[in-house]
C-alpha cells in the first residue's frame, strides 16, 4: 500500500470535492481517498500495481487537473524562512563589504589586517572572497541574463549580468597584477559593484515575492461560502445530503440560520435573506415564491422550499471563483522602461568596446592598452545606475505608502496608479460604512428617545434579522440595559411581536398596518424617510402607531471630500452597485457622484470594467465585498477598504489600512511622483553613460581628458549613489492627508 497528497485544481465547490472523493473511491486501485476543499488537496491510499500518473488520470477523467505532489505547508514554510535567513545574511555580508571597500574613501578607520595600503594582497583577497557567495546567490539572475543576450531579447537581467561579470573580470585581473606586486591595481577593485547590485535585485524580488502570496488563500476564503450538506425533500420527507448528490430540479429545504446550497428558484414559503456575502449589500432581501435564491446567502427568519437549478460549477459562487481566477491570470505584465532600452544600450555598449578594443590594436597600440579601455567602457557603462533607478524608486515608495496606511501588493501598482482615469466605487462598505445605523426618529408618542429605544431594543434583541443590530449597537453606545420581553413572536416577511412592560407592541414594515386593520396617519413622514434612503420599521403599541424609525446605511465621513478631489483631478467616478436605482442614487447625490450603474451582480460589475477597459479606459476598482473579488482583480488596480472582507483584500492591489477614502488620493501622488523619479534616474543613468563613454574611449586623450578602470569604477559608483539619493528624495513627498491611525 502506497499513500500520496495530491494538490487538486479546478475545484470551486463543496460539490466538486465531494465528487471528486466519491470518484476516485470508485476505483479498485484506490483503497481510500479523501478531499479536502479549503486546502485543494487529495489524500489517496493506493495499492502498489498503479503509479501516480494513474491518479492523475483518475482526477483528468473527474474532470479537475492534478498539480502534483503536494508538498507539506511545514516544508513551504521552512524554505520561505530559508529565503528570509538568506536575505538577512547578505544584508550584514554588504554592510560588511562596503565597510571594508570603502572606509578608506569616507575617512572612518579602517580595519588594519585589511587595510588598503599596508596589506594591498590582504585586500583584494578579502574582497574577491566576499564576492564569490553573492555570485552563487544571484546565480539565477546571471543565468537567465546569458540566455536573454543569446537569444537576442536583452532585459534588466542582462543589463545586471554584464555590469557584473565584466566588474569581476577585471577585478579579478587587477587581484592577479595586486599578488604580483602592482599595489597601485587596488584602486581598480570594484567586486563591491558586483555583490551590492545582485543584493539589491534580490532584495527586489524578494519583496514582490511576497506580495504574490495571497491569490491562493482568496481562493481558499471562496470557496467556503457554500455549506458541505444541506436538506432534500423527497416523497414528503427530509433527508440530509452532501452538495455532489443534488441533482437539478431536485427540491430543496432551507429553514432559518440556513445557507442555501445551491443556485434556484423558491417553490413554498416567504423570508428574508442575507445576500450580503453575494451582493455587497447589508439590507436583508424578502424572497418568495418564484423568486431566484442564490448559493451562500442565509435564510435569516422563514421556511422555503426551492428548486435547485445551478448546481456545482454553474453556480454564482463558482462563477465568482472562475472570474477571480482568471483575472488574476489574464491581468498584463507591465513593460518597464528599463527593460525597453536595454534593447538597444546593451547591445550599442557591446559593440562599442569591440570596436574600441580592435581600433587600439589597428593602431599599433599594445593589447594591454587596448584591453585596458575596453574593459574601461563596460565599466563606466556598467548599467548599475540603470539597475537600481526603478526598483530602489518602487521600494522607497511603497515603504512611504505603508507609512500612511496604504498597502500596495505589487510594484507594477505604483506603475500604474498614476494613469487611472476612471475610478469606480461599490457602494455599501466602500462609500457607506456597512452597517445599518438608526438614522431617523419620528416619536409619536409620550416616551422620549431613549426610552422609546430602550423598549424597542429590547425586543429587536430576540431577533435574527440584520436590522436588529442598529437597535442592539445604538443601545449598546448609550449604555441602555435590555428590558424583559415575553410573548415573542416572528412575524414572517412583516415583522415581529412582543409583550414588554404588560403592553403589546408590534415592530415591522407597512404591511403591519394592513394586518392589524389600522389607519396610516403618517404617509407623509414615511415618504420622507423613503427619499432619504431608509429602511422604515413602524412602532406599534396598543393597536397605535406610537414612532417611525428609519434604519440606513451611513456614507463615510470623507467620502464626498474624497470624490471632489478626484473630479478636480480630472477623473471619471462612477458608482458600481448591486442596491436599487433609487437607493444607490440617493447616495450618490450625497457624495456628488453624476455616473450611476444600479442592479448588477457580480459578473455584470466584472463586464462593465471590462467595457470600459476596452473603450480605452484606465479603470480602478474600490470595493470591499466578496461580490466586489472579481472586479477588484479585472481593474487596472483594485482598491479594498479596511473593512472589507478576507477575500476582497486578498483579490485587491491595494488594501487602505484605514477608512480613510482620501489615501486614493495619496496613491495617485505617489505613483506620479515615483515616475517621474524612475524617469530622472534613468535620465541621469544615461545622461552619465553620454558623457562617459567618449571619455572611456580615449576620444579627449589629446586635450589629457583620460579615464582608466579605477576612475570608470569610481564614476560608476557616484552614478549609483546618485540614482539612491534621488530615490530618497520619495520619503518626503507631501501628502494632502496623513495617516494618523498607523
Amino acid at each position: 500500500m502506497k499513500k500520496a497528497i495530491l494538490k487538486i485544481g479546478g475545484m470551486s465547490c463543496s460539490a466538486c470535492s465531494s465528487s471528486l472523493e466519491k470518484h476516485l473511491n470508485k476505483q479498485k486501485s484506490i483503497i481510500s481517498a479523501s478531499v479536502n476543499l479549503v486546502s485543494a488537496q487529495a489524500l489517496i491510499e493506493y495499492e502498489d500495481n498503479i503509479t501516480i500518473n494513474d491518479l492523475n488520470n483518475y482526477i483528468k477523467n473527474a474532470g479537475f487537473i492534478s498539480l502534483g505532489i503536494y508538498k507539506a505547508e511545514k516544508e513551504e514554510e521552512k524554505k520561505k524562512n530559508k529565503e528570509f535567513h538568506t536575505l538577512l545574511i547578505f544584508t550584514i555580508l554588504s554592510v560588511l563589504f562596503l565597510y571594508i571597500s570603502m572606509s578608506h574613501m569616507i575617512g572612518v578607520p579602517t580595519i588594519q589586517i585589511l587595510d588598503m595600503k599596508k596589506h594591498p594582497i590582504n585586500y583584494a583577497i578579502s574582497q574577491l572572497v566576499l564576492t564569490i557567495p553573492y555570485l552563487i546567490y544571484g546565480f539565477d539572475i546571471l543565468k537567465k541574463g546569458i540566455i536573454n543576450l543569446f537569444h537576442k531579447t536583452p532585459n534588466m537581467d542582462t543589463l545586471v549580468t554584464i555590469g557584473v561579470i565584466s566588474s569581476f573580470i577585471f577585478s579579478i585581473y587587477s587581484t592577479v597584477m595586486i599578488l604580483l606586486n602592482h599595489v597601485i591595481y587596488t584602486k581598480s577593485l570594484y567586486f563591491e559593484s558586483c555583490a551590492i547590485v545582485i543584493f539589491f535585485i534580490k532584495l527586489g524580488r524578494f519583496i514582490d515575492q511576497r506580495s504574490k502570496e495571497k491569490t491562493q488563500s482568496a481562493i481558499k476564503e471562496l470557496v467556503q461560502i457554500t455549506p458541505d450538506k444541506t436538506l432534500l425533500k423527497k416523497e414528503n420527507k427530509e433527508m440530509e445530503v452532501t452538495l455532489d448528490e443534488i441533482k437539478k430540479d431536485d427540491i430543496l429545504i432551507a429553514k432559518p440560520g440556513m445557507k442555501i446550497a445551491v443556485d434556484g428558484i423558491i417553490i413554498k414559503g416567504i423570508t428574508h435573506l442575507d445576500e450580503a456575502l453575494i451582493t455587497g449589500e447589508s439590507a436583508p432581501v424578502k424572497k418568495q415564491r418564484n423568486d431566484n435564491v442564490v448559493a451562500g446567502s442565509i435564510n435569516l427568519d422563514g421556511y422555503i422550499e426551492y428548486s435547485a437549478k445551478k448546481i456545482g460549477k454553474d453556480s454564482t459562487i463558482s462563477e465568482i471563483v472562475r472570474l477571480v481566477v482568471e483575472a488574476t491570470n489574464t491581468k498584463a505584465p507591465i513593460a518597464h522602461l528599463a527593460d525597453r532600452v536595454s534593447t538597444y544600450f546593451v547591445p550599442t555598449i557591446l559593440l562599442i568596446s569591440i570596436i574600441t578594443f580592435i581600433a587600439y590594436l589597428v593602431l599599433g597600440y599594445s593589447f594591454s592598452f587596448a584591453l585596458e579601455h575596453f574593459v574601461t567602457v563596460l565599466v563606466v557603462a556598467c548599467p548599475c545606475a540603470l539597475g537600481l533607478a526603478t526598483p530602489l524608486a518602487i521600494v522607497v515608495s511603497e515603504g512611504l505608502c505603508a507609512k500612511n496606511g496604504i498597502l500596495v501588493k505589487a510594484s507594477k501598482t505604483l506603475e500604474n496608479a498614476h494613469k487611472v482615469d476612471t475610478i469606480i466605487f461599490d457602494k455599501t462598505g466602500t462609500l457607506t460604512y456597512g452597517n445599518l445605523t438608526i438614522a431617523s426618529i419620528f416619536n409619536y408618542s409620550n416616551y422620549n428617545e431613549k426610552e422609546l429605544i430602550h423598549m424597542v431594543g429590547s425586543i429587536e434583541k430576540k431577533s435574527t434579522h440584520p436590522i436588529s443590530k442598529a437597535f442592539i449597537n445604538y443601545m449598546k453606545k448609550n449604555d441602555i440595559h435590555i428590558k424583559e420581553v415575553n410573548n415573542f413572536k416572528n412575524l414572517s416577511g412583516i415583522g415581529i411581536s412582543a409583550t414588554i412592560d404588560k403592553k403589546e407592541i408590534f415592530l415591522g414594515n407597512n404591511k403591519l398596518i394592513t394586518k392589524l386593520k389600522l389607519k396610516n396617519t403618517h404617509e407623509s413622514d414615511e415618504e420622507n424617510l423613503k427619499k432619504l434612503g431608509n429602511t422604515i420599521v413602524y412602532v406599534i403599541e396598543n393597536k397605535k402607531i406610537i414612532a417611525l424609525i428609519g434604519i440606513k446605511d451611513i456614507i463615510r465621513d470623507n467620502a464626498r471630500s474624497t470624490i471632489d478631489k478626484l473630479r478636480k483631478l480630472n477623473k471619471e467616478v462612477i458608482m458600481l452597485t448591486g442596491d436599487n436605482e433609487q437607493a444607490a442614487k440617493i447616495i450618490a447625490k450625497e457624495v456628488n457622484i453624476d455616473h450611476v450603474i444600479a442592479d448588477v451582480l457580480p459578473k455584470e460589475k466584472t463586464n462593465v470594467i471590462k467595457k470600459l477597459s476596452k473603450e480605452g479606459k484606465k479603470v480602478m476598482m474600490v470595493g470591499d465585498g466578496i461580490n466586489d473579488a472579481p472586479s477588484l482583480a479585472t481593474s487596472l488596480i483594485g482598491i479594498s477598504v479596511n473593512s472589507g472582507t478576507d477575500i476582497a483584500t486578498n483579490s485587491a492591489d491595494v488594501i487602505l489600512m484605514t477608512d480613510n477614502l482620501e489615501k486614493i488620493i495619496n496613491l495617485i501622488t505617489i505613483s506620479k511622483k515615483t515616475i517621474k523619479n524612475i524617469k530622472q534616474n534613468l535620465f541621469w543613468a544615461f545622461f552619465y553613460n553620454i558623457c562617459m563613454i567618449p571619455i572611456a574611449v580615449g576620444i579627449f586623450e589629446n586635450i589629457n581628458i583620460s579615464m582608466n578602470p579605477m576612475i570608470a569604477s569610481f564614476a560608476m559608483t557616484i552614478s549609483s549613489l546618485t540614482v539612491v539619493f534621488n530615490a530618497l528624495r520619495l520619503k518626503k513627498i507631501k501628502l494632502e492627508t496623513r495617516n494618523n491611525n498607523v
